[in-house]
């Protein structure tokens, strides 16, 4: 470049010869090193501004890649899922193998005290054969204070020990309790708000309103088919639920919580002018010292006894039901149990065979985790219904399949 600049120096010099006095040799060296000057001082800015742009460039990519890392770090995705095969437990000569839940759940942390949480469930596989499509949870959660929080949005009510945690690798048994099923209505989730938080060391709250339970008709009393699961959720009757938890002594967990609603038929035309109160009470208690584990947990309903008025509700007005589940660790991966448990939905009932309507049932099973979060189940039930027949007693044995992530 240097020779091709001083050839067109020479030229412009020559070109004006005509019209100027030939410069002598050191007027021309000056006006070489003048113009020598002047490229040096372009390449320059030139450089300079190769550099700036290069470090924009930089700065634009790591700024982009910062982000997407940020985002990455902040987002939280997991699952849970199970598939069971029950021969002779859920119909007395019904033999059958399912997906039975498969569970997504996303997250994402916008600051240290603001996050949101949710969960997106498929049961029995497919909507072709009963099964379903449904968000088990979707809420935001605000830590206002210390060691204190509150959620809004779709959420798992606090009661029991299954309702909040139930992935299969966290519990004994192919299939969940009765008691946690039946009588809490387990996975029972409603839209509404949550206050949680420590009250002192080892002592923990739980303060929520929400949506109530709904009796699906006038001729039908079911708990758990009264759940609304935050589906167009009728707000007529709200229900209020408060836990208290201690978690003081090591491998020990005492819960109790309630849950009122003034009126189970949320004022539906087709219940006239009943108005049915309900009131649900749970107690449990987890222990785990060593190989050792221990469950145990009462759940009763006082509901308004116009509920005997449905054609379904005699007896209804009272429903309770328990268990009590020893296990023992036989090493890291396998561990054994045993679960009693007994519910009664008619525990009102004084008249027929509903007066005697307690379901009573053992299971004894083994779980062999090959993974902390993948487990195989295996239990053997035995059904002590007295209103039942040999025939058609539910006994029988599960296998089962689990993982959370």
């Amino acid at each position: 470049m240097k020779k091709s600049l001083l050839a067109l120096a020479l030229a412009g010099l020559y070109a004006g010869s005509a019209s100027a006095a030939t410069p002598t040799v050191e007027e021309m060296w000056k006006m070489i090193q003048q113009q020598q000057a002047e490229i040096s001082r372009l390449k320059g800015a030139q450089q300079e501004t190769d550099a700036k742009v290069e470090a924009t460039a930089d700065t634009i990519e790591n700024s982009s890649i910062a982000s997407v890392a940020e985002w990455v770090n902040k987002t939280s995705f997991g699952g849970y899922g199970e598939v069971l095969y029950n021969n002779g437990t859920t119909g007395s000569d019904l033999k059958e193998v399912d997906v039975q839940r498969f569970v997504l759940f996303f997250g994402h942390q916008f600051d240290d005290n603001l996050r949101f949480f949710s969960e997106l469930e498929v049961e029995h596989a497919n909507t072709d054969r009963s099964g379903e499509v449904e968000l088990e949870q979707a809420y935001i959660e605000w830590d206002y204070a210390e060691n204190h929080s509150v959620l809004a949005g779709l959420h798992l009510v606090p009661v029991g020990i299954m309702n909040e945690t139930h992935e299969p690798d966290t519990f004994y048994g192919v299939e969940r309790n009765r008691v946690e099923s039946r009588i809490i209505p387990s996975t029972y989730r409603v839209n509404g708000v949550k206050f949680a938080g420590e009250l002192t060391e080892g002592w923990n709250y739980d303060l929520a309103l929400h949506e109530g339970l709904a009796l699906s008709s006038p001729t039908s009393a079911s708990i758990r088919s009264s759940r609304q699961g935050g589906s167009k959720a009728s707000t007529e009757a709200l229900a209020g639920t408060a836990r208290v938890k201690y978690t003081g002594i090591q491998g020990l967990e005492l819960g109790f919580a309630a849950q009122y609603q003034d009126n189970l038929t949320q004022d539906v035309s087709a219940f006239g002018s009943a108005e049915i109160d309900g009131l649900l009470t749970e107690a449990h208690a987890i222990y785990q010292s060593g190989p050792f584990g221990l469950r145990a947990l009462y759940s009763r309903w006082d509901i308004d006894n116009a509920i005997t008025a449905l054609s379904d509700g005699a007896g209804r007005d009272e429903q309770e039901g328990w268990y009590i589940e020893p296990s023992y660790k036989l090493s890291e991966k396998l561990g054994i149990f045993t679960r009693y448990e007994s519910i009664d939905e008619r525990a009102g009932s004084t008249s027929g065979t509903a007066a005697d309507s307690e379901e009573r049932r053992i299971l004894v099973g083994a779980n062999y985790w090959l993974h902390p979060n993948v487990v195989l189940k295996a239990d053997v039930q035995f059904d002590e219904d007295k209103n039942k027949t040999s025939a058609n007693e539910l006994d029988g044995f599960n296998l089962g399949l689990g993982w959370s992530f």
